[in-house]
């Protein structure tokens, strides 16, 4: 059974950093894409980064580029999401997902992904 689970999660000031994990189980996922996204209450799941299978592949919306960085670890089966200059818009649950394809890129809609976690919240205070 597939299984990713978030953490790293918290409340940070505007300006501050948090380090988002991401550890997946279940089957090996080095030939996969993943992602992350995000969900503000009452709004939509929003794309945030995702990741080629090798980890030579990044790609960002415009609203969190240049400030966050999404890495992956195969050996250890774990992605991460480090996020810098935040800010109170980056308030949401952040979700990490994965694709049951191998060797995909650039999937930024979470129609893209079969495997999702359960959420790590991050509040980031004015």
């Amino acid at each position: 059974q597939v299984q990713l689970v978030e953490s790293g999660g918290g409340l940070v000031q505007t300006g501050g950093s948090l380090r988002l994990s991401c550890a997946a189980s279940g089957r090996t996922f080095s030939r996969y894409a993943m992602g992350w996204f995000r969900q503000a209450p009452g709004k939509e799941r929003e794309f945030v980064a995702s990741i080629n299978w090798s980890g030579g592949a990044t790609y960002y919306p415009d609203s969190v580029k240049g400030r966050f960085t999404i890495s992956r670890d195969n050996a250890k089966n774990t992605m991460y999401l480090q996020m810098n200059s935040l800010i109170p818009a980056d308030t949401a649950v952040y979700y990490c997902a994965a694709d049951s394809q191998p060797y995909r890129l650039r999937l930024g809609t979470p129609g893209d992904y079969d495997y999702w976690g359960q959420g790590t919240q991050v509040t980031v205070s004015s």
